[in-house]
């Protein structure tokens, strides 16, 4: 008698549901909540890079990109790095575009991590780390960072080092902690691991959204972190368009080999048109260097609007998330209470709990002030009405 039963599918990340961005999204937007949930910002690009998208997509540049990326693009790369971090990357041999910086996340874990390898981990963690590990058969040793300046003692990384570590995961600026990692703490980082067959995962998306005159300390500016680390960036958190995915990798060139052994079997290659409009772009360096004012600003006009309120916080010193302690306001944990705040109080954010393996709660959520103004005027009204909720 034939077998009519159906094949059983046995999964990967068994743990993994859907992540909580696409529930607050989801739900911001069933309640008509203002959503500062989701990391996107709710204003337009600059006309002149829509404007460079369409006149290549126009000329015909609508075809297979290279599977490293446009040859001008990573040329733009390199002489934007140089510029900012006085290092140089070689535009064919080290540097790397992809399909948004996740895609490079992953790809550079793949490239090195194997089954029963360890990857230190700090958390708050970016929600794509762990999967990515896991899915390579790599285990996730945690550190755990707390609010609200999030920390690192180092002495604690030095005693999680063990035969085992492959890598460490790093994230400056820090999504969801928005704290900067300092010249010293790039000095410690490299004592632990110089010497060592540890390699480095430098998740340096934000790195044009710093704050206070405060200058980001790249892993490509220390010689012991650069030889060793995959440095990625994100086009798409630095222009506003994250719809786009746009990323890119620079790595010293034996790294870069085998991460673009796993890229060119994950999206071989990125859209085309889009590549040849951000080199463009890219030539005019306050492109990027206005960015921070930018968004400071930005993060000033939402604390102006909570400074009647019941949260506390200590500014972001980077990315455009602000975190709000809400422990004078409530005891409620902060999944239920970010649900509340989206359905009652129209104004939906992100738990801080989420970023934890284990659910951590410091009474804490992440808002995104990548809004325009009026939103966050909106916002910040609305937040400051919060008293107290039974």
């Amino acid at each position: 008698m034939e077998n009519s039963s159906k094949p059983v599918i046995h999964s990967k990340l068994p743990h993994i549901g859907t992540t909580i961005f696409t529930v607050m999204s989801k739900l911001a937007h069933d309640c008509n909540a203002l959503n500062l949930s989701q990391g996107f910002p709710n204003f337009p690009a600059d006309d002149e890079l829509i404007l460079l998208v369409e006149h290549y997509m126009k000329k015909g540049f609508n075809q297979y990109a290279p599977m490293s990326g446009v040859q001008p693009l990573r040329e733009a790369i390199a002489i934007m790095v140089e510029k900012l971090y006085n290092t140089v990357y070689h535009p064919e041999k080290e540097i790397i575009i992809t399909s948004g910086a996740t895609e490079a996340l992953f790809a550079a874990i793949a490239a090195v991590v194997s089954p029963g390898d360890e990857v230190i981990v700090f958390e708050p963690a970016y929600d794509s780390y762990v999967p990515a590990i896991e899915l390579n058969g790599g285990v996730a040793v945690y550190i755990t960072l707390e609010p609200p300046y999030f920390n690192i003692n180092w002495q604690q990384v030095k005693a999680k080092v063990t035969s085992k570590t492959r890598m460490i995961v790093m994230n400056s600026p820090h999504n969801p902690a928005t704290s900067v990692l300092t010249a010293n703490d790039l000095q410690e980082l490299a004592s632990i691991v110089k010497g060592t067959n540890i390699f480095l995962l430098s998740d340096e998306v934000y790195e044009h959204i710093v704050f206070n005159g405060v200058k980001h300390q790249s892993f490509c500016t220390h010689p012991v972190l650069k030889e060793r680390s995959f440095i990625c960036g994100s086009f798409g958190k630095t222009f506003h368009v994250t719809g786009w995915k746009i990323g890119y990798c620079v790595a010293p060139a034996e790294l870069s080999a085998e991460f673009r052994k796993i890229h060119q079997y994950l999206t071989f290659c990125t859209n085309t048109p889009i590549q040849l409009a951000l080199a463009d772009f890219l030539k005019n360096p306050d492109n990027y260097l206005s960015v921070s004012a930018f968004y400071e600003a930005k993060r000033n006009k939402f604390l102006g609007g909570l400074k009647n309120s019941r949260f506390t916080f200590i500014p972001s010193q980077g990315s455009y998330f602000q975190n709000l302690c809400y422990s004078a306001i409530s005891d409620e944990n902060d999944f239920d209470l970010a649900v509340r705040l989206t359905k009652e109080k129209g104004v939906a954010s992100i738990p801080v709990s989420v970023f934890y393996h284990k659910l951590n709660d410091y009474k804490t959520l992440r808002f995104c002030f990548a809004k325009d103004d009026e939103t966050l005027e909106r916002a910040g009204e609305m937040l400051s009405r919060i008293n107290d909720i039974a």
